[in-house]
Formats: C-alpha cells, structure tokens, sequence
C-alpha cells in the first residue's frame, strides 16, 4: 500500500459554509436529495460529506467522485442544472463562502475512506509532482493513514458557484489524506505544514459525516 498510481479519474469539490438559521435545512437538503441525485448521473461512482473540525471558515466540504473529468461535460451532467428542484434552488442561493473546483485526481495510493480527513491546498506550482509522490509514499506508510490523492483543478469546469468570491480567485492544487481518526487527522496536518513549508495555502482537517457508493442505490422505478 506505499506506491501511488497514475489515474483518470476526477473529483467534484464543494466546500462551503451556510447561515446557522439554515444549517438544519442545508444538512436535511443534502442528505435526502442532493447527494443521491449526483450520484445517480452516470459517469459518477460515490460521494461524501464532512464537516470541518480544524477551522472555521467553511464547515463543510462535498466530495463527489467520477469516472474523468468528461463526466462533468456530459448532456446528464448538463441535465442536472436544469432541472434543479426548488429546494436546491433555496440551498444553492444560502450556501456562502463556496469553493467549487471540478479535479483531475492526478495521483492515488492507498484504498478505502477514513473516518477523517486532511485537506492541504497547495501554492499553485511551489510543489513538484515528484516531491509529492514521495511525501504521499511516505504517509500511506504511517499507521493510520488510508489513502493519499494529489488533485488538480481544471480551470474550463471549475466554475465558481454564486456565492464565491472570485476576486483574487486562485485555483489550488490539493493534497487530500484519508485517515482512521481525528487525532491521526491532527498529527498527519502538522506533518504536512510542516513539511510544505510556505507552499501551503490552506489546511484543515475533517470528519467524516457519510458517504455514499454508486451500488448502494437501488434502481429507480422505470
């Protein structure tokens, strides 16, 4: 488990924040209609949820897997947007503070999820291909440590979201670690601020909320 791979494959990132009037709403929005609903467009494999527990900014972060990066041009991706419930609709204009980036998982070691997260954006360029293959290498040899994937935005498919600020607005790469658990979640952070220095960004850890796997749907009634 301490190589990585080359894959195709891509990755829907959602993080943002919601107005605490509408977190009860947001989560319910999320968890009996949204993340089923990406899900079942084909090209999609599973997705996730977390909820910030290192930081503040933005409580929650939406992972959504898919086959490549042509997924998120397809007519069925393409279909999901205009056929927007009126509950996403309501969610979609109270979300605040978003970053959506559609990502190349350029890099992968490792299986399975973690009950936790790391999230390491990256200056755009300051880290080299090579040098994060050997940082990733390095962790899934680490107790704990599930799996590594190096992600990189497209720029074309990374559209901002209404409520993103997109003044200065920088595309990072992202280093995103599963683990077994927060304190490893905590430890693995430092290690990696640590050792990336100036060329983080950004950095927060996570805890899982759920997740859900393209099989578990049943089929819809024809």
């Amino acid at each position: 488990m301490t190589k990585t791979r080359m894959t195709n494959q891509a990755q829907l990132f959602v993080w943002s924040d919601i107005d605490p009037d509408h977190e009860a709403d947001f989560n319910q929005w999320y968890d009996r209609e949204h993340m089923e609903e990406r899900v079942r467009i084909p090209g999609f494999t599973g997705a996730r949820r977390y909820r910030a527990v290192s930081g503040t900014a933005r409580r929650y972060l939406a992972l959504y897997r898919a086959s490549a990066l042509t997924d998120f041009t397809s007519d069925a991706y393409q279909r999901a947007f205009t056929r927007q419930t009126q509950w996403s609709v309501t969610n979609f204009g109270r979300m605040c503070n978003t970053r959506r980036r559609v990502m190349h998982i350029a890099q992968e070691g490792g299986f399975g999820w973690g009950g936790a997260l790391v999230l390491i954006e990256l200056v755009p360029g300051a880290v080299s291909a090579e040098a994060l293959r050997a940082q990733m290498e390095a962790l899934l040899a680490e107790d704990g440590v599930l799996r590594v994937h190096h992600m990189i935005p497209d720029e074309t498919l990374s559209t901002p979201l209404p409520s993103e600020n997109t003044e200065g607005r920088v595309l990072a790469p992202c280093l995103a670690v599963d683990v077994s658990s927060e304190p490893i979640a905590e430890a693995t952070l430092r290690q990696l601020t640590e050792a990336f220095g100036g060329a983080v960004r950004e950095a927060e850890t996570f805890r899982l909320m759920w997740s859900l796997d393209e099989n578990d749907l049943p089929a819809l009634d024809a």
